[in-house]
């Protein structure tokens, strides 16, 4: 800790003290930082309380112990914060980003995005990247001076950046939106407020991703698990795991299986975070920053698992992909969901006065593009039990969202 009880920060991390200020001007804050009242705002959000009945995998009433997009999100912040700590970055800014990266995702978690982006598909479609800065920079309306958060110019850049520069040093896309083009949400407000598309997000944002990526790997493989979509001796399969799998063995022969699975879980996000930390340290004594300016003009990320987790991460999620994402109970469920989204989306798009008050006003007579845009905000907006009693007032048949997991007797449910 230094004198002042701050917390010790590398020459490379982001300084709160110098942040680039925000789109409106504030008086500062003689208690917190910038990057500490910008966590305080998004945990004080109503998007970011709506994450708690916002699918994860499974839809929030198949249990109560599978992660949804809230409880995903405190284990993002934890792990981010984890990373920042071990790396000398800034802890409240990395915390900040972890708590605001799915602010933008939709009811229904990925179906609900793909949904409402096949819906915009003429319209600019939808990104929950982009929906999450328009969240922050628009559509909360808690604060008497402003609409959104008016957050930091460096958590902005991060919640836009955190995977990567959007353009090159030419202005091209990169490659994640070469085919479709940069979301005109962000263009937007880049033209307002330049973010640096074109560079590296600072260290925090980076370190956010990380922590994005580790947590799913750790958490899907506990959930699926839990849910009997698949047994632990199916985990051989991916080498990194059979390595954990004989580790927990050897310590602990004969363990329950609940516990197997948390001690598997727990491994996973150890090896993962430790592993960042040293080719983060390997990169960042490569690259001897003395800045974080150094860092966003970097050719390459600095926050970054190592070859071989890398492909231990890519194994995981293989198998979660075959075994889990696809398997058949849960697109049964994502069918339906889906089927969900389109009919809200056709409902009100036709008729914009089945919306409330705040969210119709304005619309009468104006042009498609504008009432679509005003309609995927409202339905990103809805968590999955508001999605599905909003089609229930308008429809006369509502898809059952519930399925009969394949569980095998293990703990789902408090006792």
């Amino acid at each position: 800790m230094r004198a002042n009880g701050e917390r010790w920060r590398a020459p490379y991390a982001t300084d709160p003290a110098r942040t680039r200020g925000r789109l409106i001007s504030e008086a500062g804050s003689p208690t917190r930082s910038d990057f500490q009242r910008d966590r305080d705002r998004i945990i004080h959000s109503t998007a970011f309380r709506r994450l708690k009945h916002k699918t994860q995998v499974f839809v929030h009433h198949e249990g109560d112990h599978y992660r949804t997009r809230l409880t995903h999100t405190l284990e993002v912040s934890q792990i981010g914060r984890a990373l920042a700590r071990a790396l000398g970055l800034d802890e409240d800014l990395a915390e900040a980003l972890a708590l605001s990266h799915d602010l933008g995702h939709t009811c229904f978690g990925h179906t609900g995005e793909d949904a409402l982006d096949a819906c915009m598909s003429a319209y600019g479609g939808f990104d929950h990247n982009a929906q999450a800065l328009r969240i922050v920079t628009r559509l909360e309306r808690r604060y008497a001076g402003f609409d959104g958060l008016n957050l930091a110019w460096e958590t902005l850049e991060g919640l836009v950046k955190h995977n990567g520069p959007l353009i090159d040093a030419d202005g091209r896309p990169t490659p994640r939106y070469a085919e479709r083009g940069i979301p005109a949400a962000i263009l937007e407000y880049d033209a307002l407020n330049p973010l640096d598309l074109w560079s590296q997000a600072g260290p925090e944002a980076q370190a956010a991703s990380l922590a994005d990526d580790i947590a799913y790997a750790a958490h899907d493989l506990d959930d699926g698990l839990r849910a009997g979509l698949f047994e632990i001796p199916e985990l051989r399969a991916v080498p990194f795991l059979a390595g954990l799998l004989d580790e927990i063995d050897g310590l602990h022969p004969g363990l329950e299986p609940s516990r197997k699975i948390h001690e598997l879980a727990r491994r996973v996000i150890t090896r993962f975070v430790e592993d960042v930390i040293r080719e983060g340290g390997r990169r960042i004594a490569t690259l001897n920053p003395r800045s974080v300016e150094d860092i966003r003009r970097s050719n390459e990320p600095v926050i970054a698992f190592s070859p071989e987790v890398a492909a231990a991460d890519a194994d995981i999620m293989r198998f979660l992909w075959q075994r889990m994402y696809r398997h058949p109970g849960v697109v049964a469920v994502r069918r339906k969901a889906d089927t969900i989204v389109r009919d809200l989306f056709t409902a009100f798009t036709t008729d914009p006065s089945r919306m409330p008050e705040e969210w119709s006003t304005g619309l009468n007579g104006a042009p498609e593009a504008r009432i679509a845009r005003r309609v995927a905000d409202y339905i990103a907006g809805m968590t999955d039990t508001y999605a599905a009693l909003a089609h229930r007032k308008i429809y006369e048949t509502t898809p059952d969202l519930h399925w009969d997991l394949p569980s095998r007797g293990l703990p789902l449910t408090d006792p």
